[in-house]
């Protein structure tokens, strides 16, 4: 019996210490283990480098103003996001550069999941290009904004560079409506971004809801 209870014990300290998160992991590590395609650096004393990145930021200036005009109407700031893909599709496009959804290993365009926005430059070389909004308040706050999941059908299909587009948001009244409206545009290489894995233990309806664990159960009449 008191066999049984240490080994009880360690089993919990085991799992306690496997649901610990794993931080300050490189992301383009994570990238290469997980899909084998490298996160290419960004060194902007390339000529090459430098005209994608004023093409760029062309698009950024003409996403901010065509949102700012338009404004964004959602809940919350960081949902405002996926308002502005559009926006960041039209005018990069508008740049000369060929940007969409990015197609996944099997040939499916996903919208769900890392990365937005696929490009192709100007001398044929792929960028990945992730769209944030933020207002001033949540920039530095430490809650999790950033997701890139395992997945057996990547949308990550060729080395590339990795970037993030990010427009800080304000609250502007249009005609008696709350919108979000772009204020400023920052452009981030995201080759030495550290991440952290957390682990959880999850559950589908099909094991929530099982006959043998129901307990009680009633009809709500209309």
């Amino acid at each position: 019996m008191d066999n049984d209870k240490e080994y009880v014990r360690q089993l919990e300290e085991v799992i306690k210490k496997f649901l610990q998160p794993m931080k300050g992991i490189p992301f383009s590590i994570c990238i290469k283990a997980l899909t084998g395609f490298s996160v290419i650096g960004l060194d902007c004393s390339i000529k090459q480098n430098k005209l994608i990145l004023e093409d760029l930021s062309k698009a950024a200036q003409m996403t901010g103003d065509k949102a700012f005009q338009d404004g964004i109407y959602t809940a919350r700031p960081n949902e405002a996001g996926n308002q502005m893909e559009p926006f960041v599709l039209q005018s990069l496009r508008e740049v000369g550069l060929k940007a969409g959804k990015p197609a996944s290993k099997s040939g499916k365009i996903k919208s769900a999941g890392y990365p937005d926005i696929q490009i192709e430059d100007r001398f044929g070389r792929t960028i990945y290009l992730d769209c944030k909004t933020y207002s001033a308040k949540t920039k530095n706050q430490g809650f999790r904004t950033f997701y890139f999941s395992p997945s057996a059908d990547p949308k990550i299909t060729r080395d590339a560079f990795h970037l993030l587009m990010s427009f800080e948001l304000s609250v502007s009244d249009r005609k008696g409506k709350r919108a979000f409206v772009p204020v400023s545009w920052q452009i981030y290489t995201l080759e030495r971004l550290l991440v952290q894995i957390k682990h959880e233990f999850n559950a589908s309806n099909k094991e929530l809801y099982r006959s043998e664990a129901l307990l009680r159960a009633g009809i709500i009449s209309k």
